[in-house]
């Protein structure tokens, strides 16, 4: 192993110096982007933490989600959410709180120098704004701002002051709804904008009340992408999401079911290749998620990666990942930008994760498959004025990092006892290969269990990228649902079906239905496609009554940690609150019993093995990072959860 690492790191070096300025993690000690770069790799090549020392970690320092001068005048709610990542540039950090409003601190002892002001027309005296993920930096010259997304409106500020620079957009503010046409009821958006040469990118998650998972009719707005200039914030392009008539794509929405479809949004992240001039938009299905009788066809660029000029919202390539979603297998995070190296052929590749386990993988130029992709035939759908895809594309390589399917071979095997329970509980439903699409609920059928479901697979965690060992490192659950749908009522929808109660399922005793491990990190090897290894993260249920005298090794527990690469090591947390604040809606209670616990790990990145882990108040909702202060190497994670006020926490070496 540690002869392939060196191999790896040598290459690395070589096309280093081909590529010139290509993704290679946050540099210089700082960390001046949430995903580290603009290609989204989530690494940083510091080593005063190393295997050897990382069991000597301590906490340096922690400050709340918000900071105590606002604090009084918030709502009880916005203490226990906190998603962001900062970001560390000039030897300040930058994140918003728990409202949304950015605050910045000492990278050192975490004491707050400055805390936006909302804008006096806000509602609730602007405290009760959306959780947002983090913030875009951007500098030219001595011209420097701060750009962050809050309720409907994308933001510039100073990031000497906090205050906002009156000279960009209406006195500091670009409305993002007002762009997206009539249809567009609201904006909300809980990413991070993506900044390339003098452009804001932003995406949007919802353009109704409803949200886009839950609509109560066909016609929707569609969540068309935007960018704005970043001085002045004047719009400059969007991107149609959904093609009209002489556009690419249009033919693939048949009887003009173009003209009113919407969503297809852009609700994660966006990945940029600066010197190039590309950016990368990650899109979602679209209206309704799991029925799409009323707009039969392949519906471009519905869960599709497509690759944008930065400067005028031009396509230049697009691979749709999945043909005519019915199963909410929209790209859930960002594409990562990697340097590879193929059969001895250098690329400029970009990777795309998916909530079905893939991993694509694209020349980032051409939009050319790095490997072959295949159409593989898929079950058909046997909903009426339905018509499935006949085929889905999956890669023949990397192989699948999550397990797949609802198939009996899949179901837990504990013991003969519990296999029979899960044999005679799935009579009630659907089962099938991955891609088996949904189904009506009846009496005798609850609908079909999807494995991955709709959180993954991947999922807005991503993935980390080292760009010496050329190893990518993804997080991933294994978490079935139930896609059930039902007859629309006329007096409510136009939809002939709706999303039904698509419930968590649980197993035998309250275990899991399917075998672990439930929490997975995969270590693949980018330049050969093959999986490295693969551990489980976090104990999982391997004491609950009916298992703990097996004395199980960690079985997982699941979650959407987001992980943070070093020279040698991988941070990756767990007690992520599953879906948004500890337990999905409808899942019940004990499913998650004995799944996530507030730990925080360091792995071995060459072997998987834990060679450090911390128990935490609550647990890691916020992607960690990492950078160098007054010579010191400090580890940033966000925690919160329903019982404990969200915060940030701070090791470093003593």
């Amino acid at each position: 192993m540690r002869m392939r690492t060196h191999v790896c790191v040598v290459v690395g070096i070589i096309l280093m110096s081909a590529f010139g300025a290509a993704q290679q993690g946050a540099r210089g000690g700082s960390w001046p982007r949430v995903g580290a770069d603009q290609g989204m790799t989530r690494y940083a090549p510091l080593e005063q933490i190393t295997r050897n020392n990382v069991a000597q970690l301590r906490i340096a320092w922690r400050r709340p989600t918000v900071d105590v001068s606002i604090a009084s005048k918030l709502p009880s709610a916005a203490f226990g959410s906190l998603r962001a990542s900062p970001v560390m540039v000039d030897g300040v950090l930058y994140s918003p709180n728990g409202v949304g409003l950015v605050e910045a601190s000492h990278p050192g002892t975490g004491k707050t120098l400055w805390v936006q002001q909302p804008f006096a027309d806000e509602p609730n005296q602007g405290l009760s704004g959306g959780v947002s993920r983090g913030v875009a930096f951007w500098r030219q010259g001595d011209e420097k701002r701060i750009l962050v997304v809050r309720g409907e409106y994308l933001i510039a500020l100073d990031p000497k002051t906090g205050e906002t620079i009156s000279t960009f957009g209406d006195k500091g503010r670009v409305n993002l709804r007002a762009g997206l046409g009539p249809l567009a009821t609201r904006y909300s958006w809980a990413g991070v904008p993506q900044v390339c040469r003098d452009l804001v990118i932003v995406g949007v998650s919802s353009t109704t009340p409803e949200g886009a998972d839950s609509p109560t009719r066909r016609e929707a707005a569609p969540g068309n992408v935007q960018a704005f200039d970043v001085r002045t914030g004047k719009p400059r392009w969007q991107f149609r999401v959904i093609p009209r008539p002489g556009e690419v794509g249009n033919e693939t929405w048949e009887n003009d079911s173009w003209a009113y479809t919407g969503d297809a949004n852009l609700w994660s992240m966006i990945g940029v290749d600066e010197d190039q001039g590309f950016a990368y938009l990650p899109l979602t299905s679209p209206t309704n998620d799991m029925y799409g009788g009323h707009r039969l066809g392949d519906n471009l660029f519905s869960s599709t990666l497509v690759c944008v000029r930065c400067l005028t919202g031009q396509r230049v390539w697009h691979y749709q990942i999945t043909h005519h979603d019915l199963f909410d297998y929209d790209l859930p995070t960002a594409p990562i930008l990697a340097d590879l190296s193929v059969d001895g052929k250098a690329i400029k590749a970009v990777i795309q994760l998916t909530k079905q386990a893939f991993a694509f993988v694209f020349d980032r130029t051409t939009g050319t498959p790095v490997w072959p992709i295949e159409e593989r035939p898929v079950p058909p759908s046997d909903v009426p004025g339905e018509r499935a895809s006949k085929t889905q594309p999956v890669p023949t390589k990397p192989p699948a990092f999550d397990r797949q399917g609802s198939t009996v071979d899949n179901l837990i095997d504990f013991t003969p006892e519990l296999r029979a329970e899960a044999l005679e509980l799935i009579k009630r439903y659907k089962t099938g290969p991955v891609f088996t699409p949904p189904s009506i609920r009846t009496e005798t059928n609850r609908g079909t269990i999807q494995l991955p479901g709709s959180q993954g697979g991947a999922d807005f965690q991503g993935a980390a990228f080292d760009p010496e060992m050329h190893y990518l490192f993804v997080p991933s659950v294994t978490a079935p649902f139930v896609a059930d749908i039902q007859a629309g009522d006329p007096a409510k929808t136009n939809l002939s079906f709706m999303k039904g109660t698509r419930a968590w399922i649980g197993g035998p005793q309250g275990l899991p239905l399917f075998k672990p491990p439930y929490g997975r990190i995969t270590a693949i090897n980018m330049n050969t496609g093959e999986i490295v290894w693969q551990v489980p993260n976090g104990v999982g249920p391997r004491d609950h009554p009916a298992i703990r005298h097996l004395k199980l090794g960690r079985l997982g527990s699941p979650g959407r940690p987001s992980p943070l690469a070093t020279r040698s090591l991988l941070f990756v947390g767990e007690g992520s609150d599953f879906v948004g604040g500890g337990r999905s809606e409808g899942m019940p209670a004990e499913i998650t019993t004995n799944y996530g616990a507030p730990w925080f790990r360091a792995y071995d990145k060459a072997t998987g093995e834990v060679v450090w882990e911390v128990e935490l108040p609550a647990g890691v909702t916020g992607a960690p990072i990492t950078y160098m202060f007054e010579g010191k190497q400090y580890i940033v994670v966000a925690i919160s959860g329903r019982k404990h006020p969200g915060e940030f926490v701070a090791f470093s070496l003593p």
